[in-house]
């Protein structure tokens, strides 16, 4: 994968604005309106987010799409 480390960083940060509201990755998926399996797939970094699910996310969670996308990134190692 190119930008897996993006991927897990992102999937972490989801996980995080998740378990703040202490839903569970159904409850997250009903109210997005995608499906359990891309949640799943997106918190572990199995996935490449698109736009359309990103602003879902970001509308389920009542967040800003900036805000959504605010995450660190642990910068690459050298052996990338």
């Amino acid at each position: 994968m190119k930008n897996e480390v993006v991927l897990q960083a992102f999937g972490q940060h989801l996980r995080r604005l998740r378990e703040a509201r202490g839903w569970s990755q159904q409850a997250l998926a009903d109210v997005a309106d995608v499906s359990k399996p891309t949640i799943y797939r997106l918190e572990t970094a199995r996935y490449s987010v698109t736009l359309d699910v990103l602003a879902s996310l970001a509308q389920g969670l009542e967040i800003s799409l900036s805000e959504l996308l605010q995450f660190p990134v642990p910068p690459r190692s050298s052996a990338d």
